[in-house]
This record gives C-alpha cells, sequence and structure tokens, in this order.
C-alpha cells in the first residue's frame, strides 16, 4: 500500500488526508511549522478550515520535511497557487526521483500565469511522467460528509495516473484517469472564473436561465482558451470541465461563488478577502486569463466581465449590462 504525504494544511489539503486516513491508508500532512502542527494534534481536527471534523488514527502530522516525504511514495501538493513554487522549490531536495508528484492545486501562478505542474516540473528533480494533477468537481465538506463524488487524476504517462489512481480511489470519491495534463489542469483553473460569474449573476437574483447560460458561455470560453494551449477539447466536457464548473456554479459552498455573491451585495474585494479564510483563486486567475488571452486574440467577453468588476471597479449591474449589450454573434 502506498504512503501518501499531502503537502498543506489547507481546506482541501485537510480533506484529502482524512477521506484517505479513513480508508485505512497511511497518510501524513505536512503542517508549515511545529507550533501548526502541535497545535493540530494536540485538537486533533484543522479547528481553522474543518472544525469538528476529526482526524482517523491513521493521519500523522509533522512539520518534518524528511519525515513527511522519505517513506512515502504518492506526495500530493494542496497549497495556494501564489505559494506552489515556494512549497515546492523548498522541499525539492527531500523529494527523490523515483517519487510521485500530484498537484491538487486549482489555480494558476501569479505574474507568469503557469500551470502548476510546471511550476512543479521547474522546482523538483522528476521528469513530466512523474506528475499529475488532481482536478473535478470536489466540495470538500460534501465529501467529507461522506457524498458521492468523483474527481480525475491526469498524466502524460498512463502508468503513473493508473498507479495514483490505484491509491486515491476511496469508498465516495471515484477516481478517473485522463492524460491530458494541460486540459484538466486548465478547467480547473478557469473555472473559477465561471464560479465568480455565477455568484455574480445569484446575488442579484438573476434565475436560472442566467446561470445556465453563464455556464454554457464561459465553458465555451475557457474551452476556446484551453484548446490553444494545447489541451484536449473533449477534457472540458468532462469531470474537471463540465462536472467543476456545474458543482461551483451551483454550490453555496465554493468560496468563488461566494465572492460573487459578495461582489453583487455591493462589499469591496478588499473587504471580501479580509473576511475569508480560504483563499479564492479565481481573484488571480481572472487576471492572467486576461494577459494570456490578449496576445492570441482570444475573445473572453465573460472573463473580462469578470474583471472588469473585480479591478476597475465598475458595479456588478453595469458589466451585465455591457456584456448583455455586446453585438450579436453566432453560438458556434
Amino acid at each position: 500500500m502506498a504512503r501518501i504525504a499531502i503537502i498543506g494544511t489547507t481546506t482541501w489539503g485537510t480533506t484529502l488526508g482524512i477521506i484517505n486516513a479513513r480508508e485505512n491508508r497511511e497518510v501524513v500532512l505536512l503542517a508549515r511549522t511545529s507550533s501548526e502542527a502541535s497545535e493540530l494534534q494536540t485538537e486533533n481536527e484543522n479547528r481553522r478550515f474543518l472544525p469538528g471534523v476529526p482526524f482517523p488514527k491513521t493521519m500523522n502530522i509533522t512539520s518534518s520535511p524528511k519525515d513527511a516525504i522519505e517513506n512515502s511514495d504518492l506526495i500530493i501538493f494542496a497549497v495556494p497557487a501564489a505559494s506552489m513554487r515556494e512549497n515546492s522549490s523548498q522541499l525539492s531536495s527531500a523529494i527523490s526521483c523515483e517519487k510521485i508528484a500530484i498537484s491538487a492545486t486549482k489555480g494558476l501562478e501569479p505574474k507568469t500565469g503557469k500551470r502548476m505542474t510546471a511550476v512543479l516540473l521547474e522546482e523538483l528533480d522528476l521528469t513530466g511522467n512523474r506528475i499529475c494533477v488532481m482536478s473535478g468537481p470536489n466540495l470538500a465538506k460534501e465529501i467529507l460528509a461522506g457524498k458521492p463524488s468523483s474527481t480525475v487524476i491526469a498524466s502524460t504517462d498512463r502508468t503513473t495516473a493508473t498507479y495514483a489512481q490505484t491509491h486515491l480511489n476511496s469508498s465516495n470519491l471515484r477516481v478517473y484517469t485522463n492524460r491530458d495534463v494541460i486540459g484538466v489542469e486548465l478547467a480547473g483553473a478557469l473555472k473559477n472564473v465561471v464560479a465568480i460569474a455565477a455568484g455574480i449573476s445569484d446575488g442579484l437574483g438573476f434565475g436560472d436561465n442566467a446561470k445556465a447560460s453563464i455556464i454554457t458561455r464561459g465553458l465555451a470560453e475557457i474551452s476556446r482558451l484551453g484548446v490553444s494551449l494545447g489541451a484536449d477539447p473533449a477534457t472540458f466536457a468532462g469531470l474537471a470541465g463540465m462536472g467543476d464548473v456545474i458543482a461551483t456554479c451551483s454550490s453555496n459552498l465554493s468560496r468563488n461563488n461566494s465572492l460573487g455573491r459578495m461582489l453583487a451585495s455591493g462589499m469591496s474585494l478588499n473587504d471580501i478577502t479580509s473576511s475569508m479564510e480560504n483563499i479564492a483563486e479565481g481573484i488571480g486567475t481572472t487576471q492572467e486569463i486576461v494577459q494570456m488571452a490578449k496576445p492570441m486574440n482570444i475573445d473572453i467577453p465573460l472573463t473580462k466581465s469578470v474583471y472588469s468588476v473585480l479591478f476597475d471597479g465598475v458595479a456588478p449591474l453595469e458589466a451585465v449590462a455591457n456584456l448583455m449589450g455586446r453585438s450579436p454573434t453566432s453560438e458556434i
């Protein structure tokens, strides 16, 4: 049985630790500091992000990279996109070439716009076929409650993806494999922008027709960008694309959807981010998509509308009017 090391005591990192430990797998959660590790051990729960959810006995907590990684086969990075490079660089000496690294982060690196697996490839002594991405409709609290869900593990190497699938498939989290790393990773990051738009729509009380339009046109938008960057268009109709978009656009548990609803209520972005425990990756991703699409001349009206609300001070209702007032065009 593979030993699993999880880098990051985030909501998703802790969730992955708990659900795999519930399967009687040996799991170790790597905390940033000894004081954080001690606090988690003493309280036997992640009181900051997941209060009231006890840790299984087979999940260990440590602040020592050597103790976490040395005897682990799968290394899952579940840290914010902005700190992926720092975390992977700090741990690079502990991760030998036979390990498998998995990014469970749905975001793009700030300023560079690089995907998380690209960052891991640059910072770790691993070849591309030892690096995976995990993404899908994975709302942590539903999974912790034992509700059925599914996810995708993508690797350019089928054997690597199958190995990770075998050792991460759980009783209520069904794992599928895919070889389209670019598509799975971009879908997971870009859908956060669509979720912000859906949240704004919900907050303004626009109803199901508007949400269906946002989901559909949002998928078309992120598919255009993804395919232009080398993704398989079929991926955007799968779990990492359509599946994740539907989940995050429909659920109050989605932090990006919640961000959109708060924007619609009139709250400023600074007030919203200071009130949130978790990072809404869609904020940074929106900036990166706009910069990424510009030189490729890709049409991204929904993303630009979200950008205008987040960074240009445009009121949500005005952004909607601007979006609806565009010249009519073909759906295809």
